[in-house]
């Protein structure tokens, strides 16, 4: 059986570089927010002290798979970056959403009837998309 090293040593050096940029690509649209702070070169206390929140808050949302678009954006700007989101359909471009941020500044329930009255609004939206 040959190694992984014995088969790329076959291989031209264009192909062998053409094969490391596509794995570079790929670790890349793969990388976790620990992975992102790394890159960046930042500690998870760096973090901490750019967001006002302790280490342990840092770590913990670091571990989770669930955010809030506003938790990650701003993570994201903690570290010099900004977030888009990417919403792609099999039958078009993928379109970036735009004024996330607006969204978000408007999306928030001031009350608990105000959220009632959201999830209210939002289940009959659901209801009467098409499918």
């Amino acid at each position: 059986m040959k190694t992984a090293a014995e088969i790329r040593s076959r291989m031209s050096a264009e192909r062998q570089a053409r094969i490391a940029r596509r794995a570079s690509e790929l670790i890349a649209e793969e990388m976790t927010l620990q992975d992102l702070r790394k890159a960046q070169k930042l500690t998870q206390e760096q973090m901490a002290a750019a967001l006002h929140i302790g280490q342990d808050s840092v770590s913990r949302i670091e571990k989770r798979s669930d955010f809030l678009l506003s938790t990650l954006r701003t993570y994201v700007q903690a570290m010099g970056g900004s977030l888009d989101l990417v919403v792609r359909f099999a039958d078009r471009k993928p379109v970036i959403l735009s004024s996330l941020e607006d969204v978000a500044a408007t999306a928030r329930p001031k009350s608990r009837s105000t959220r009632r009255s959201s999830r209210r609004h939002l289940a009959a939206v659901s209801r009467a998309a098409p499918k």
